[in-house]
């Protein structure tokens, strides 16, 4: 009987450990769950703001490549081309930029003139937050030949794609479809067709501002503390 006295009375403390040991371990999963749950939240939270550390709300672009007509004559080749232009963001996604551009349309043995053109487009970037994105664009402007003797009104639209080689240096490669409200353009009218030209390119893109409107964005964000607070141990 002292026998089996004695076994109980030495059975309940280790229960009582035991049950010590399963709180306290339950108690600090539940606390570990709690922080990692509030710093994922804390990271859904934040907003995204690697467009401005990778780009930025302004730039300045350059470009240099190859344009080629497509018009009354046969045999067109290439003919160099170079832009220059400014760029303002609307949003991460969105931007307005414009653009002065110089190029030669030429026809083999035949034809060699040169061309100017100014061309507002709105430029859609697919992935803002990543060094590396497609873009679109799209929009109008004007096409003057050499010394303005002519000047007619075209709208164009291209693709390219962009890659972040440093923080506020980007570069692109692109081509655009450029459609002239004009059958003059090489000095040719046949059919009722209009004059269109390409160009490819590649070029780069120089970019400034935006660290205002990061710090805002981050500002607004509540601290983890204040949104999830973890109790303190006691």
């Amino acid at each position: 009987m002292r026998y089996l006295i004695a076994k109980l009375s030495f059975l309940t403390p280790m229960k009582w450990c035991f049950g010590l040991i399963i709180s306290i371990g339950l108690w600090n999963g539940s606390a570990s769950f709690a922080q990692n749950n509030s710093e994922r939240v804390q990271e859904t939270q934040l907003p995204k703001t690697d467009f401005y550390d990778y780009r930025g709300t302004h730039g300045l672009s350059t470009a240099l490549g190859s344009a080629v007509i497509n018009g009354d004559y046969a045999n067109p080749e290439f003919g160099i081309y170079m832009g220059f232009g400014y760029k303002k963001s609307i949003i991460p996604h969105v931007n307005v930029n414009l653009t002065f551009n110089k190029f030669n349309l030429v026809y083999k043995d035949l034809f060699n003139k040169g061309f100017m053109s100014f061309d507002l487009n709105a430029e859609v970037l697919v992935f803002p937050h990543e060094r590396f994105s497609p873009f679109l664009f799209f929009g109008g402007g004007a096409n003057a030949s050499n010394y303005f003797e002519a000047v007619d009104p075209k709208m164009q639209g291209g693709l390219g794609l962009e890659y972040i080689i440093y923080e506020g240096l980007s570069f692109r490669i692109f081509g655009d479809y450029n459609h002239v409200f004009s059958d003059a353009l090489d000095g040719k009218i046949y059919g009722d067709a209009d004059d269109v030209y390409w160009r490819m390119d590649c070029g780069l893109n120089f970019y400034f501002g935006g660290a205002k409107k990061k710090a805002k964005l981050l500002n607004a964000v509540p601290t983890i503390i204040k949104t999830n607070p973890i109790p303190a141990d006691n």
